[in-house]
C-alpha cells in the first residue's frame, strides 16, 4: 500500500516536469505565435464600428437609381425578401452541437505539441525514456495521466479562429468579386441607357423627317393635277395640230395632182408644137428658176415611176427543203471538245455584244458597244471593213443568206442593212420605241425580223421599205428572236419567261413554250429544226422538242448570265 502512493507521486511529478517542460518551449516560442494567439485565451469586447469615425465615398445616385420604366415589381420583393432572411440568419447566434468531449492522453498531447513546434530531439528523448518507463511498468500513468481541459479547449478555439480566418478571406474575396460585378453593371446600363436615348433621339428624328416628307408630298399633288391638265390641253393641241396638218396633206396632195394632171395635158399637146418650140428657143439660155423647175419635175416623175413599180414583197410558199436534214450521224465528223486558245484580236474599245461567222468566207463579224461594227479576217484577224452609222451601242447582227449584206440591231431604235461590197447603209429601219435586241433574216432575203425591248417585235419588207406586221403577245422585253430554217415561223424569246412560235404570215402566235423561272436572254433553232434551245438570265439552258413542243433536258451553267446559246454545225 506504501508503494501505490509513492508511484503515483512519481508520476505526478514526471507529468508536472514535462509540463513545466512543454509550458517553458512555449515561453520561447511566445514571441514567433504571438500574432496567432493560439496558447492563451483573452477576453475581449468587440464592439461595432461607429459610422461617424468612418469616411464614406460619395457616390452619385444617378449611378445607382433605376430609371422610370425598368422597375420590375417580381424581382424588387425576390431582392427584399433575401435581405430579410439575410439579416435574420445574422442575427441569430451559431449554436454548436453540444458532443461527448475525451480528454486527450498527455503523452499524446505531449508529441503532438513537440511535433507541431518541430522539437524533433526532445520528441525524441520524451518517446525514449516514456516507452523505457513503460517497459520497466510504471503504467499507473495511463489511468491518471490526462490533459486538463483548459488546453483542449485552446487547441479548439485555435482550430475555430483559423477557420474563421479562412471564411473572412473567402469574404473578402467574393466581396471584390461583386464589387468588380456591381461596377461592370453599372458600366452597362449607363451604355445602355446612353444607347437607348441615341435610339429615342433617332426615331424623333425619323418621325420629324416623315412629317417634312409629308407635307412635301401634300405640296405636289397641287402641282400633278396642274400638269395633269397641262398634259390634257397639250393632247388637245396636238390632236388639233395632226388633223390640221392631214387637212394641209390632203390640200397638198390634191395639188400635187392637178399639177401632174395638168403637166400630163401639157405632155399631150407638146409634140405638136414641140419642133417648132425647139427651134425657137434653141438659142436661148435657160434661168435658174425654169431649171429648178425642171429638174423638180424630173424627180417627182422618178419618183412616181418607183411607187409604182415597187410592190409588196411575198411569203415563199414553196420553199426549198432545209438540206441540213439529209445530214445522218455516219457521215458527221466526230464531236470536238478539246478546244484552245489560239489568238484574241483586240478590236473594239469598248465591250463586244455580237459575234457571227459569215456563211461562205473565212471571216466574222463583231458589234460593239462603240457603235461600230466591224468584219474580221480569220485566222490572221486583221480588220477588213467598220460599219459607222448608228448613235449609240450596237446589240446584234446577221448576215443575209447570200452573204453579201448584213443587218445590225441597235439601241437608237434602229436596224440598218449594209452592203458589205461598199461598207455603206442602204436601207435604215425605224418604228421600234426602244432599244431593239435582236435581228434576223428570212431565208429569201426579203424579210428582215427585229425584237425590241418595247415588248414587240416587227416583220420589215426589205423591198418595200416598209414594216409589214407588228407581233403583240410578250407583256416584257422581246430579247431574241429567229426565223425557222427555210419556213415562215418566228422564234421569240422574252423576259417574261416564255417562248413564242409565231406565222409571220398570219402575225399569230400559234404556240408559247414556258418552263423557265428568269427572264430569257436568247433561243434558237438547232440546224435539223428538230430541236429549241433556250438560256435565261440565271445560266440555266433547256433544250425543247420542236415537234411535240416539250421539254428534253435543263442544264444549270450559272449562277451567272447566260447570254447566247447556239448549237455547233452538226446540230448534236
Amino acid at each position: 500500500m506504501a508503494s501505490q502512493p509513492e508511484m503515483r507521486s512519481s508520476g505526478l511529478r514526471v507529468l508536472e516536469e514535462a509540463l513545466g517542460m512543454g509550458l517553458t518551449a512555449a515561453r520561447d516560442t511566445a514571441e514567433a505565435v504571438a500574432a496567432e494567439g493560439a496558447y492563451y485565451l483573452e477576453q475581449v469586447a468587440i464592439t461595432e464600428a461607429s459610422e461617424d469615425d468612418y469616411e464614406y465615398e460619395e457616390i452619385t445616385d444617378d449611378n445607382f437609381s433605376i430609371p422610370e420604366g425598368d422597375e420590375d415589381l417580381a424581382k424588387a420583393i425576390q431582392m427584399v425578401h433575401e435581405q430579410a432572411i439575410d439579416t435574420q440568419i445574422l442575427e441569430q447566434k451559431t449554436v454548436l452541437p453540444s458532443r461527448h468531449a475525451v480528454p486527450e492522453v498527455i503523452e499524446d498531447f505531449l508529441c503532438n505539441f513537440l511535433i507541431k513546434m518541430g522539437m524533433t530531439r526532445t520528441l525524441d528523448c520524451f518517446q525514449s525514456e516514456w516507452y523505457e518507463l513503460i517497459q520497466k511498468g510504471v503504467t499507473e500513468l495511463r489511468v491518471v495521466g490526462t490533459v486538463p481541459d483548459v488546453y483542449t479547449q485552446i487547441m479548439f478555439l485555435e482550430a475555430e479562429n483559423k477557420n474563421l480566418k479562412k471564411d473572412l478571406k473567402h469574404y473578402k474575396q467574393a466581396t471584390d468579386k461583386a464589387r468588380e460585378d456591381l461596377l461592370k453593371t453599372q458600366k452597362e446600363r449607363d451604355f445602355h441607357r446612353m444607347h437607348h436615348k441615341r435610339i429615342v433621339q433617332e426615331k424623333n428624328k425619323l418621325i420629324n423627317d416623315l412629317k417634312g416628307l409629308k407635307l412635301h408630298y401634300a405640296s405636289y399633288e397641287p402641282t400633278i393635277r396642274v400638269l395633269h391638265e397641262k398634259h390634257h390641253s397639250l393632247l388637245k393641241q396636238k390632236m388639233l395640230t395632226t388633223l390640221e396638218r392631214d387637212r394641209a396633206i390632203g390640200k397638198v396632195f390634191g395639188l400635187k395632182e392637178t399639177l401632174r394632171s395638168v403637166e400630163l395635158g401639157r405632155n399631150f399637146r407638146v409634140p405638136e408644137i414641140k419642133a417648132a418650140y425647139n427651134c425657137e428657143s434653141e438659142n436661148t439660155p435657160e434661168g435658174p428658176t425654169q431649171k429648178s423647175l425642171r429638174e423638180a419635175r424630173e424627180q417627182n416623175k422618178c419618183k412616181t415611176k418607183m411607187e409604182e413599180s415597187v410592190k409588196d414583197s411575198e411569203f415563199p410558199m414553196d420553199i426549198q427543203p432545209n438540206p441540213n436534214l439529209n445530214l445522218c450521224k455516219e457521215n458527221l465528223p466526230p464531236a470536238k471538245f478539246d478546244y484552245k486558245l489560239n489568238n484574241v484580236f483586240r478590236i473594239h474599245e469598248l465591250p463586244v455584244s455580237c459575234i457571227i461567222m459569215h456563211p461562205c468566207k473565212d471571216s466574222l463579224v463583231t458589234c460593239g458597244e462603240d457603235r461600230f461594227w466591224k468584219v474580221v479576217s480569220l485566222p490572221d484577224g486583221n480588220v477588213l471593213l467598220t460599219g459607222i452609222g448608228h448613235t449609240d451601242w450596237l446589240s446584234a447582227c446577221c448576215f443575209h443568206p447570200s452573204g453579201n449584206k448584213l443587218a445590225t440591231a441597235s439601241g437608237d431604235t434602229t436596224v440598218k442593212l449594209w452592203d458589205l461590197s461598199k461598207g455603206n447603209c442602204i436601207l435604215t429601219l425605224e418604228g421600234h420605241n426602244h432599244a431593239v435586241w435582236s435581228c434576223t433574216w428570212h431565208s429569201c432575203g426579203n424579210f428582215v425580223a427585229s425584237s425590241s425591248l418595247d415588248t414587240t417585235s416587227k416583220i420589215w419588207d426589205v423591198n418595200s421599205e416598209k414594216c409589214r406586221s407588228t407581233l403583240y403577245g410578250h407583256t416584257d422585253s422581246v430579247n431574241s428572236i429567229e426565223f425557222f430554217p427555210f419556213s415562215n415561223t418566228l422564234l421569240t424569246g422574252s423576259a417574261d419567261k416564255s417562248l413564242s412560235i409565231w406565222d409571220a404570215r398570219t402575225n399569230k402566235c400559234e404556240q408559247s413554250l414556258y418552263g423557265h423561272m428568269h427572264s430569257i436572254n436568247d433561243a434558237t433553232f438547232s440546224p435539223r429544226g428538230h430541236m429549241i434551245a433556250s438560256c435565261d438570265a440565271c445560266g440555266v439552258i433547256k433544250l425543247w422538242d420542236f415537234r411535240k413542243l416539250l421539254p428534253i433536258v435543263s442544264i444549270d451553267v450559272g449562277p451567272s448570265p447566260a447570254n447566247e446559246v447556239k448549237f455547233d454545225s452538226t446540230g448534236i
